[in-house]
């Protein structure tokens, strides 16, 4: 297994192979929101609407989330996230549960993968835009701690959860073959790049995204 330096490594290249895509994702506002999966921080913004409009919980916990949401929006990171915990810690129901992926996320951002992973793990991952992005932040959190094999398992059910989407299931998709090329296992790669040429024919065009480049050098590398 790569050791944290050579995962990071994979994650930043990962990261440049995908910069054409979130820019233009950005200039779509009808899927900006998906987007946030991989833009941590404006995921953060986008589920607290989610949450906070549909799921207000009861009164009290609705009204010290609320104080964190404000927090956030402040800039106030570190007392939001300490709101968010004891939300958290204090609550079962749907406002402990938007907890959960808040404080993960800024917990992501702090680079504290293992707590975020406590708190994602706590997450109930609803819905077909927030629960795949919250299992892809789940797996690059363990690409960040080199569990490699729970980050394949994470982007499994984020690509389970996303429905097919053709917007978004290639990206943890992509995510995916990334994992396994650095475990050098360069068929699985291979096989993931020609299912995403396959079942999504318009995503490098409409993305700028050369799959047929990836799909190569992962054959090349199988000795396909």
């Amino acid at each position: 297994m790569a050791n944290k330096e050579n995962t990071r490594t994979s994650i930043e290249e990962l990261n440049e192979s995908l910069s054409s895509i979130e820019q233009k994702v950005e200039n779509n506002k009808n899927y900006i929101y998906w987007v946030c999966g991989i833009i941590v921080v404006i995921a953060a913004a986008i589920m607290i609407y989610i949450y906070g409009v549909r799921n207000p919980g009861i009164e009290s916990a609705k009204n010290e989330i609320s104080q964190a949401d404000m927090q956030l929006a402040q800039g106030n990171d570190s007392i939001a996230l300490a709101q968010y915990m004891a939300v958290a810690e204090n609550y079962s129901n749907s406002a402990a549960n938007r907890a959960n992926l808040n404080a993960a996320i800024l917990l992501y951002n702090e680079e504290k993968y293992d707590e975020a992973i406590n708190y994602l793990k706590n997450f109930d991952p609803e819905g077909v835009l927030v629960g795949p992005a919250s299992q892809s932040l789940l797996g690059d959190c363990y690409v960040n701690t080199g569990k490699l094999d729970e980050a394949l398992g994470a982007y499994d059910k984020a690509i389970s959860l996303s429905a097919d989407n053709s917007y978004y299931t290639p990206l943890f998709m992509v995510k995916k073959a990334t994992i396994y090329r650095e475990q050098k296992n360069y068929a699985a790669e291979a096989d993931i790049f020609q299912e995403i040429k396959d079942k999504y024919p318009n995503f490098s065009q409409s993305y700028g995204f050369d799959v047929d480049k990836y799909l190569a050098r992962a054959k090349a590398m199988a000795g396909k």
